[in-house]
């Protein structure tokens, strides 16, 4: 029989609940086969404060504490979704499905993308299709799947559960879920279902034009949804543009044009190592995505110790040792270049390293009086007094670590079988009383920094005599002109910036060595306005403040523009990859420069992964040497999608960048990069209006056959792709919130 939904539900009608479906609760208790492996969740089975029919689950989790169900025997792979209800305050909690058997995962699914109206008074019915996993759209596909976590976040969490049901079959509503004006003369149709393309008609200007062609496309990885790519009759122009389905009506005013031309022979080397993400979960990842470059990288490997693979998470975690997630670094290092990536890998460059895989520096025996302690391990502090300062006196170190030096570091490198593209001199060093004030806890001054860089770059030379060296892998705009001793520092540097200085002192020390020691200055950067309201305002703020990437008029809409707080021309003004590039020539020539760090701001949100598609255009166009994603962008998410809009798939933007002259260029709402490869041509436009078209006439650009890529906009976040015809290039449109690749054939 047919289930009635109440409340939100997605991309369906209704659920059946036939004899196949699976019951894992209603009233009272588990249904058979039902194992309870939450933690850290304090849960009644049998709750009557708030119900359907005589009871409910009452779960309150902890921070990262989870309410998980295990299935004792059987799989959860033969079911079409979950059907749960639930109650509470919009709950900050996410689902997983995972295998036992083999530790799979599938992809993270938070509440918010499912549903964003759950409220405390009363039950919101909701439905996980398997077909199209909210957020990404992706399918769980096939697996020995058997346990469901709802897991709750840095807060914790506090819910109610009832009607929890895998269920046999979700029946999907035909619908046409967007259509938008594409290049000079296609119509992008977003579908779901069975859909009648014969309901569609097209006026531009107030004239029916006719479809003359249609191409239907399902990705592979999202194939709940489908884009027919409609060929007009008829090019675009300016004007209002109306597209019926059924009572559908979609309705856009096609601007005038903005001109501007592409010129492939003013051009500019783009090094493929821009395209780099830290922590690639797999080969498939790298090959989906096109990474060409992985970073070992973060807070965690600062204290890692090769010879036991063991970690600390420093601040991160309560001061904790454990195994390393990523296992050994050689391995590593193994298996992302067998994928057809290079490696970046870190060294620790101070004087510890984790010594087993359990200790953990601040135990509530010896330091009872601390702000917190481990949910998971409640003898395991944060090193803080109540008032949030940190520990006096300082730890033993020796609890937790054993000691490191660059003799450690030399046999560790000597010994690899698989070696690094390029080395980093530590992680973030000059925060480290900080991150790793249990082995650290006197603030990092220019000399020491400059020391250690210095002798770990030395010994790791010699090592890896073909390795490139990157440093000093500062964290922030702040610490690229001072030190955490501060502004005194400075002073004792003849007022000289952190970043020159240590440019020169590695000169200087090269050419004392009569080799060089410093191939790359590698930094961390990470945009400094205030986006975290992901409201209008802040998505519009987050899609241009790119420009602080290259924009010399750009004053940095953060503290940045308010308080500089350094030495530097235009202090007020990022200028990040050109004001580098100046303090490298004038301080050290002929070093490269990377960005080891960097981030959308907002990983899940669309605007993210146009953001992320911006900052990979002005690498190539500004000539980066390098950069890599912190951490890990999800491959169905939006910043997933710029990786592979640029290299996914084996296809590519193109060896060098070529100039793009526009007349009325506005970085604010829009970005055009220009690529060129073997007299070929590739562009990839990208729209920041959340409601509205562009246009251009770009001369220079071929007519011919195209590979066009997108995402974003009404069809969503999926990997949409056909074969095209640009037929003109005096009016190409590209729908709001929009990234298109076309790469001519």
């Amino acid at each position: 029989m047919l289930f009635p939904l109440k409340g939100a539900f997605l991309a369906f009608v209704a659920a059946r609940l036939a004899n196949a479906d699976l019951t894992v609760y209603t009233d009272g208790a588990l249904a058979s086969g039902w194992e309870n492996w939450s933690w850290n969740t304090v849960l009644d089975f049998a709750a009557t404060d708030l119900f359907e029919g005589t009871s409910s689950i009452s779960a309150t989790s902890d921070a990262w504490a989870a309410l998980s169900l295990k299935l004792s025997q059987g799989d959860l792979s033969q079911y079409a979704g979950l059907r749960f209800d639930i109650a509470g305050a919009q709950p900050d909690i996410q689902l997983t499905i995972e295998s036992t058997t083999d530790s799979a995962k599938s992809p993270t699914i938070p509440l918010s993308a499912i549903s964003q109206s759950v409220t405390p008074t009363g039950f919101t019915s909701l439905v996980v299709d398997f077909n199209n996993l909210p957020g990404t759209g992706s399918q769980l596909g096939p697996g020995t799947w058997d346990r469901f976590s709802f897991q709750g976040g840095a807060n914790g969490a506090s819910y109610h559960l009832d009607n929890i049901v895998f269920v046999d079959s979700i029946i999907v509503e035909p619908k046409f879920l967007s259509a938008e004006p594409l290049i000079n003369d296609v119509i992008a149709v977003t579908t779901q279902g069975a859909v009648d393309f014969n309901t569609i008609s097209v006026k531009l200007n107030g004239q029916t034009v006719a479809v003359s062609s249609k191409t239907t496309y399902v990705p592979v990885d999202t194939p709940a949804k489908s884009i027919t790519y409609l060929t007009l009759a008829k090019p675009f122009a300016p004007g209002p543009l109306v597209i019926t389905a059924v009572a559908l009506s979609f309705n856009y005013t096609l601007p005038a044009v903005q001109h501007g031309s592409v010129v492939q022979s003013v051009k500019t080397a783009i090094n493929p190592q821009i395209y780099g993400v830290n922590w690639p979960p797999s080969a498939s990842y790298i090959q989906h995505l096109g990474v060409t470059i992985s970073r070992w990288g973060g807070n965690a490997v600062t204290p890692y110790n090769p010879f036991l693979d063991v970690t600390n998470a420093g601040n991160d975690w309560y001061f904790e040792n454990r195994a390393s997630e990523n296992g050994n670094a050689d391995a590593w290092i193994g298996w992302t270049k067998a994928a057809g990536s290079a490696s970046m890998l870190t060294v620790p460059a101070l004087d510890w390293v984790a010594k087993d895989a359990t200790s953990y520096s601040y135990p509530k025996t010896i330091y009872p009086d601390q702000k917190a302690f481990d949910p998971y391990n409640p003898d395991a502090g944060n090193g803080q007094f109540s008032n949030g300062t940190a520990l006096s006196p300082p730890t033993d170190p020796k609890r937790a670590y054993t000691a490191w030096n660059t003799t450690a570091a030399k046999q560790w490198l000597s010994s690899l079988k698989n070696k690094p593209t390029m080395v980093t001199i530590d992680n973030e060093i000059e925060i480290a009383h900080s991150t790793h004030q249990d082995m650290h806890p006197e603030p990092m001054s220019y000399d020491e920094e400059l020391k250690r860089v210095i002798d770990f770059a030395t010994v790791s030379k010699a090592a890896l005599p073909n390795t490139l060296v990157g440093a000093p892998s500062t964290c922030s705009w702040w610490f690229y002109w001072t030190s955490a001793v501060g502004y005194t520092d400075n002073a004792a540097h003849y007022n000289i910036d952190f970043i020159p200085w240590f440019l020169a002192e590695m000169k200087k020390q090269s050419d004392k060595v009569g080799k060089r020691l410093l191939d790359y200055l590698d930094i961390h950067y990470y945009y400094q306005p205030d986006t975290s309201a992901n409201d209008a305002a802040a998505k519009a703020l987050r899609l241009r403040m790119t420009r602080s990437l290259w924009d010399t008029s750009y004053v940095d809409e953060s503290w940045v523009g308010q308080d500089p707080q350094n030495h530097q021309w235009a202090p007020n003004t990022v200028q990040l990859i050109p004001r580098m590039k100046i303090l490298i020539n004038q301080n050290y020539p002929g070093t490269k420069l990377s960005i080891g760090e960097w981030s959308s701001t907002n990983d899940k949100d669309l605007t993210g992964g146009l953001v992320t598609a911006d900052s990979l255009g002005i690498f190539g166009k500004y000539g980066l040497d390098a950069a890599t994603y912190w951490a890990t962008p999800d491959e169905m998410g939006p910043t997933g999608l710029a990786y592979w809009l640029y290299r996914g798939y084996g296809t590519f933007f193109g060896s060098s960048s070529a100039q793009v002259n526009l007349a009325t260029p506005n970085p604010d709402t829009q970005s055009v990069y220009a690529g060129t490869e073997g007299g070929k041509l590739t562009l990839v436009i990208i729209n920041k209006n959340p409601s509205t078209p562009i246009s251009f006439y770009l001369a220079n650009v071929p007519t011919g056959a195209y590979f066009i890529r997108h995402f974003g906009g009404g069809a969503g976040v999926a990997k949409w792709q056909t074969n095209i015809t640009v037929k003109s290039d005096t009016y190409i449109v590209i729908p709001a919130y929009t990234a298109v690749f076309l790469k001519q054939k």
